[in-house]
């Protein structure tokens, strides 16, 4: 064990990604078994899952960590072959139909269910026009219509004049739904697996030998009502965009990304995801925490993992995962050049280190087992390399360095990584 005494303070912190979880469980596995520990969690999306999963534990912590999203998230292969969702993204069925309850009983919804005459004679008016015009004549030859004037002919002249099919497209986009899914019941059974309390210093009890302290924990999420990020955490912090303690709903509302998942009320507030925004926290991280020696850097979407979608489940991860990876990578360049170049209103530079643990794309965005399995032993090995990239720079405080220090930066010139990238070729395959 090191010596507390000259142990560095660290933080980590775990960006979103959604069904790469598998990656950060992998990381945190290979810093576990060279007893690397952390004084700070930051965290976003589905890396605040993964955090807060693995500090509810006090031994065991990855295996554990992993069986939660083994058995409470990802599906079986065979399953997701044919029904590609996870286990919790589940309709609220409930407030789906009190919704269209509302909808078919609200007389305004209505005032347009009529065949308006004059509607039907411009879209006639509009097709006989289109059709004539491709029509052979004395000096011209008859032209085929475009597919694409053929789709748009029937969105616009034969959908859009329908009041019926205007009826039914209002219902499915103007209906109260804000969210294909929803997670949020704290109350459910698999949300009661997390012990949040557990997240917390428990008070001494008389006589009592006092508990290890437990380490400093943040989330993220976007107020939509006033427009800014969120923090939740399990102590007080400086910042005054602090909203409470980490429980069930932040954490949902953590992770509550628009269209997949619904919006998260807290308090007559509403919440949605705040990864898009801000994916690693730098900024409030150095803010709440100045004298930190070390910030490691779990960042697992990139934007290599992005390929050629086959279907309509692809095509949903790429619109989201693609914009995960920008805004991630995006956050880690600004933070390097802040922490470089930017003089902090207290006139002292942060000279710590920063470790970035860079995994390559070969993992896919599925939920079932396999890419659970995947991304976990790849996440392993992109650990190992920077935690030996990371001895063999050595280990040195804030105090010891003349200014910040980046370790990793460009995993690319390490024949290590490389020689892990190729390793691991065969995911990629299988990924794909």
């Amino acid at each position: 064990m090191p010596d507390p005494a000259k142990t560095p303070k660290r933080a980590i912190t775990l960006g979103g990604g959604g069904p790469a979880a598998g990656l950060h469980i992998g990381v945190l596995e290979a810093l576990a078994a060279e007893d690397i520990t952390f004084d700070v969690w930051a965290l976003s999306c589905i890396g605040a899952w993964v955090g807060i999963v693995y500090n509810q534990f006090d031994d065991d912590n990855v295996e554990q960590t992993y069986e939660f999203f083994r058995d409470g998230v990802f599906r079986d292969d065979e399953s997701y072959e044919r029904f590609p969702i996870n286990t919790v993204f589940g309709a609220d069925w409930r407030n789906n139909l009190k919704a269209l309850n509302k909808f078919v009983t609200n007389a305004d919804n209505y005032q347009d269910f009529a065949w308006d005459p004059y509607r039907m004679l411009n879209s006639f008016q509009e097709s006989m026009s289109l059709l004539l015009d491709h029509m052979p004549g004395p000096n011209k030859k008859f032209r085929k219509l475009d597919e694409g004037d053929i789709n748009g002919w029937i969105l616009n002249h034969a959908m859009a004049p329908n009041p019926f099919v205007r009826y039914l497209t209002s219902m499915m986009y103007l209906s109260n739904v804000t969210g294909l899914s929803r997670i949020n019941y704290p109350n459910s059974e698999f949300m009661k697996r997390i012990r949040f309390e557990n997240l917390f210093d428990k008070k001494k009890k008389n006589g009592g030998q006092k508990e290890k302290e437990k380490p400093f924990i943040f989330h993220n999420a976007w107020n939509l009502d006033r427009q800014e990020l969120a923090f939740f955490s399990n102590k007080p912090m400086k910042s005054k965009l602090r909203r409470g303690p980490i429980d069930a709903s932040t954490l949902c509302a953590c992770s509550a990304l628009p269209f997949v998942e619904q919006t998260v009320a807290i308090k007559g507030v509403t919440y949605c995801e705040g990864a898009l925004v801000d994916t690693v926290n730098f900024e409030t991280l150095l803010e709440e925490h100045s004298d930190l020696d070390e910030i490691w850097v779990s960042r697992i979407v990139d934007s290599k993992q992005i390929r050629k979608p086959e279907n309509l489940h692809d095509s949903l991860a790429n619109l989201c995962q693609l914009f995960a990876a920008t805004v991630g990578e995006d956050d880690v360049k600004l933070f390097k050049y802040h922490v470089r170049y930017d003089r902090p209103k207290n006139g002292k530079p942060w000279t710590g280190t920063i470790v970035e643990i860079h995994v390559p794309g070969h993992i896919n965005f599925k939920w079932n087992h396999s890419n659970l399995d995947n991304g976990r032993e790849l996440g392993r090995a992109a650990a190992e390399q920077a935690i030996a990239a990371y001895r063999a720079a050595g280990a040195k405080t804030r105090t010891q360095n003349k200014e910040v220090r980046f370790i990793n930066e460009n995993p690319e010139q390490d024949p290590n990584w490389r020689g892990m990238r190729d390793k691991f070729k065969y995911l990629e395959q299988s990924a794909g």
